[in-house]
């Protein structure tokens, strides 16, 4: 048995509390314990302790402080379940006392990871382009299983995909107008496939896109800008009926039709050139 002789207020935290204890060979300072742990272990002066009784206190107050470090984690945002074992793993907690913050998180109700997902989803819609794909995605690396990710994503409903997705590829189409429609066509479907959207959301956006960036006079200022700088690249290494098929083959595979393309070669070849 040991005789508590002393308690006294740590200086750096005023809710924790060292203890001294006297095994009979005088007063020594034996561990510390958090307010909570005090409390509950109704700790005075000249109480007499066990060894048990001691090391109860001890793995108590390690507990305490394993889920006062799970509750700082949470006070930034919301956490899955993973994100909080990966968390208290990497503090070196040990694996039992995870268990146990697990389940006091889960019985105060800090813990949820359908919330957790359905939180997740609503953020995403409002802050990010990524499609429901890209999010389902990030939630399972999370830690969210497959059905609870599948059940948040009723909060990301067609029409806003379409929307979103809208934004995105009239952006992409925009930095992409000095190619052929067909190459910015083709490069939209990818970028939106990237990004986590369906075909049936790809689809929907591709028919509602601006009818003016169809106009013919986009479309041959892109077949201008394409066909110079191919131009450029060859004229160099080749002339004639070379050049002229060099210049063809390229803006072909550049998406450009075959009138509009032979319309390029009428105005920008001189007969010289070919």
């Amino acid at each position: 048995m040991a005789k508590l002789t002393r308690i006294t207020t740590q200086k750096k935290n005023k809710n924790r509390y060292n203890i001294f204890l006297d095994h009979g060979n005088g007063e020594e300072y034996s561990f510390s314990v958090d307010e909570d742990v005090l409390v509950k272990f109704r700790l005075q002066k000249n109480m007499e302790l066990d060894k048990p009784t001691i090391e109860q206190m001890i793995q108590t107050d390690t507990v305490h402080k394993s889920f006062t470090l799970a509750l700082n984690y949470l006070s930034y945002r919301m956490r899955s379940e993973k994100e909080i074992r990966d968390y208290l793993k990497d503090k070196e907690v040990e694996e039992d006392h995870i268990e146990e913050v697990i389940r006091r998180l889960h019985e105060q109700n800090l813990l949820d990871d359908q919330e957790f997902a359905n939180s997740l989803v609503r953020t995403r819609v409002m802050t990010s382009s990524k499609g429901p794909l890209l999010v389902k995605k990030e939630l399972i690396e999370k830690g969210v299983a497959a059905r609870q990710a599948e059940e948040a994503l009723q909060f990301f409903p067609f029409d806003k995909q379409v929307e979103k997705a809208l934004k995105s590829a009239q952006k992409k189409m925009k930095s992409d107008r000095r190619k052929s429609w067909k190459q910015q066509i083709q490069n939209l479907q990818q970028t939106l496939m990237q990004k986590g959207y369906q075909n049936d959301v790809i689809q929907e956006v591709l028919a509602n896109l601006p009818k003016d960036e169809q106009e013919e006079d986009t479309e041959w200022q892109a077949v201008v800008y394409q066909g110079e700088k191919l131009l450029r690249k060859f004229q160099s290494k080749y002339e004639g009926y070379e050049l002229k098929q060099k210049v063809k083959t390229g803006l072909y595979r550049k998406g450009f039709t075959f009138d509009l393309i032979d319309l390029f070669m009428d105005e920008y070849l001189t007969e010289e050139d070919a």
